[in-house]
C-alpha cells in the first residue's frame, strides 16, 4: 500500500494532500475564482499556478497529490512537474477515472463532464493516464461512485480492475451526494476472488456534512486508507464566506477559517489523509496551519451546530455554478 509510508510519516502535514481539481482547468464550481486566478486562464498560466503549488507543498511536507481524469489538465500538469523531478521518489499520486471531462478549456460550456462507469471508460481512460503518469501513479479511483452506479455490480470491471490491482495499482472510490454512506457500505462488500477489491475511500466531510462520518469510520476499520475531499466545502467554510460560529473559533484560535475546518476533519481517528483544494500559495500555506489549531469542547460543541441535512447540502452544492 502506498498510503503506509504516510500513516508513519512524523511531519504533520503528511496527512494533508493536495487536489488539483481547482487549478487543472479555466472552469469549477469552488467560490472565490475571481480572485484566486489569473484573469488570464490560459494553459500556461495554470501550468505554472499547479507547478508552483506543488512547489510549495512539496516543499513543506505534503507527499499526497490528487488528480482526475477530468480536472482538465491536471494529470499533465502533474506529470510535468514530475518528469522534471525524477529523484523525487517519496510522493504518492492518485487519480480517478469515470468522468470525461467534455468544456474544451471553457468556463462557460453547457456540459464540463460526462459521467460513465462502464469497462469501455475504464479501459480508455486507464490508457490515458498511463500515458501521462505511467508508474508513478500509485491509486487509480472510481470517480463519485453513487449507490445506483453499475460499478458496484459490474464483474468484468471488478476483475479488470482486480487485474490492475495484482500489478501493483491500488484501488479505490471516491463518492458524492446524499447517499455518500451507502455507496461507501456498497463498495466494502465487493470482492474478487474473495478479497475485498477497494483499498481507498475518498469522501466529502465537512462542517457543514458529516453524514458519511460512520461510514468511513468502518471503512477505516475495514482496513481502507480514508481520503476527505472538499474539506472547505467548495469555498463555503472560507474566511469571505464562513458562518458565524466558525469564524468566532477562528479568531479565537488566530488562524484562519480555513485551518480550523481542516483541524476538524484532521480530529477524526478515521482521517488518513485530508486534501487542500488550495488555488493560490497563500492559500496552501494557511490550510497547512490546520495539524496545530487545538479545539476544545466548548468549541467543538459551537462547531457541531453548522451541520445541515445531507439533502439539503448536496442541492445548495448542485446550485453552485461553474466560474
Amino acid at each position: 500500500m502506498p498510503f503506509s509510508r504516510l500513516a508513519h510519516a512524523t511531519t504533520p502535514t503528511a496527512h494533508i494532500g493536495l487536489g488539483l481539481a481547482a487549478v487543472g482547468r479555466p472552469g469549477y464550481i469552488n467560490l472565490g475564482r475571481e480572485e484566486d486566478l489569473p484573469p488570464v486562464r490560459s494553459v500556461d498560466a495554470l501550468r505554472d499556478r499547479t507547478h508552483d503549488l506543488l512547489d510549495a507543498a512539496y516543499a513543506q511536507g505534503v507527499r499526497y497529490f490528487d488528480v482526475a481524469r477530468s480536472y482538465g489538465r491536471s494529470e499533465e500538469f502533474l506529470a510535468d512537474w514530475l518528469n522534471a523531478r525524477p529523484d523525487t521518489d517519496d510522493v504518492v499520486v492518485g487519480s480517478k477515472w469515470g468522468y470525461t471531462y467534455t468544456a474544451g478549456w471553457s468556463t462557460d460550456a453547457a456540459q464540463h463532464e460526462v459521467k460513465d462507469h462502464s469497462l469501455a471508460t475504464y479501459e480508455r481512460q486507464r490508457a490515458e493516464t498511463d500515458a501521462l503518469l505511467g508508474d508513478r501513479l500509485d491509486l487509480y479511483q472510481i470517480h463519485s461512485l453513487t449507490p445506483d452506479s453499475p460499478a458496484l455490480t459490474d464483474k468484468e470491471l471488478h476483475a479488470a480492475l482486480a487485474e490492475a490491482a495484482a500489478g501493483g495499482l491500488t484501488i479505490g472510490f471516491s463518492t458524492s451526494g446524499p447517499a455518500q454512506a451507502d455507496a461507501i457500505r456498497a463498495a466494502l462488500a465487493v470482492r474478487v476472488d474473495g478479497e475485498p477489491l477497494f483499498r481507498t475511500v475518498q469522501s466529502t466531510y465537512n462542517a457543514l456534512e458529516t453524514s458519511a462520518g460512520p461510514a468511513l469510520a468502518e471503512a477505516h476499520d475495514a482496513g481502507l486508507t480514508v481520503i476527505v475531499k472538499e474539506g472547505m466545502a467548495n469555498g463555503r467554510l472560507a474566511a469571505q464566506n464562513a458562518p458565524d460560529a466558525l469564524k468566532v473559533v477562528a479568531e479565537e484560535t488566530d488562524l484562519g477559517c480555513d485551518a480550523v475546518a481542516l483541524a476538524l476533519i484532521l480530529r477524526r481517528p478515521w482521517a488518513g489523509v485530508v486534501l487542500s483544494g488550495a488555488a493560490t500559495v497563500t492559500q496552501l500555506a494557511s490550510n497547512l496551519h490546520a495539524p496545530v489549531v487545538d479545539l476544545d469542547a466548548d468549541q467543538l460543541t459551537r462547531l457541531a451546530t453548522l451541520v445541515e441535512d445531507p439533502g439539503t447540502y448536496w442541492e445548495r452544492r448542485g446550485q453552485l455554478p461553474w466560474h
